[in-house]
């Protein structure tokens, strides 16, 4: 099954929008070819983007706190896996230390004066080329080791980052467990009387060949799903669509 998820605030979609990032950022790292490492030199720079845009840090400082209170609340409750417990809180407590001792994130990536002359040339279409940048040239002509080793470098101080927002995603993921509902021609409403939810997720079959457009409010979920034939704009199911649903709250 496919799975779709849809952020109910921004500090949810910002989370979401790092996750990505840092899949796209391991995955072109690893690779050797200096195509694979522009695309993650860029990636670098869009989560430093989205970490000045968003105040990050904080609001992951004030989510790993807000959740360690609430988890230490539930030690004297009969029923709970205590051994399980605290060790959520130890490894809540122990990114939350990682990310307050480092300071502003990637700090030492702005100070480099070379990434920061790079960052403002290489989203420019073209600009890095190496009529533009024969800096950036000299570098991509490093040996595959020799460039890994300085992209991990520049990696490891936004890892805090990474194991701290991986691990709030986690704790909110499995906070929700997954409903079968069915979208009658290809549609799904859910009254919710005032209460809201931090993150929905949709699965869906692959072979059904559609896609969810979700929205939600403190009064309803819409679910509604379309085609793409990528010529026109995505069509409405019109059929109905059998799917499972998992609303999320911490």
């Amino acid at each position: 099954m496919i799975l779709y998820e849809y952020p109910c605030n921004e500090r949810v979609r910002t989370l979401l929008r790092v996750e990505y990032l840092f899949d796209r950022l391991f995955f072109f790292t690893q690779g050797e070819d200096p195509r694979c490492h522009q695309i993650a030199m860029a990636t670098l720079f869009d989560l430093l983007d989205v970490c000045e845009r968003a105040d990050v840090r904080t609001a992951v400082l004030q989510d790993l706190d807000r959740h360690r209170t609430a988890l230490s609340a539930l030690r004297e409750h009969p029923g709970v896996d205590r051994v399980t417990l605290d060790g959520l809180l130890t490894d809540i407590q122990a990114a939350s230390a990682a990310l307050v001792g480092q300071g502003r994130v990637g700090q030492c990536l702005r100070d480099n004066e070379w990434l920061a002359g790079l960052r403002g040339r290489i989203t420019v279409p073209g600009s890095s080329s190496p009529v533009d940048l024969p800096s950036y040239y000299a570098w991509q002509l490093k040996s595959p080791p020799e460039r890994m080793r300085d992209l991990q470098g520049w990696v490891d101080p936004l890892m805090p980052l990474h194991r701290a927002a991986i691990l709030i995603l986690k704790l909110l993921r499995d906070a929700g467990d997954a409903h079968e509902q069915l979208a009658s021609q290809g549609a799904y409403q859910e009254m919710l009387g005032g209460k809201t939810f931090q993150l929905l997720r949709v699965w869906v079959e692959a072979a059904l060949a559609v896609f969810p457009e979700i929205s939600a409010n403190k009064y309803v979920i819409w679910v509604r799903f379309s085609s793409q034939d990528n010529q026109h704009k995505p069509q409405p199911a019109g059929r109905d669509i059998a799917f499972r649903l998992a609303r999320c709250n911490l």
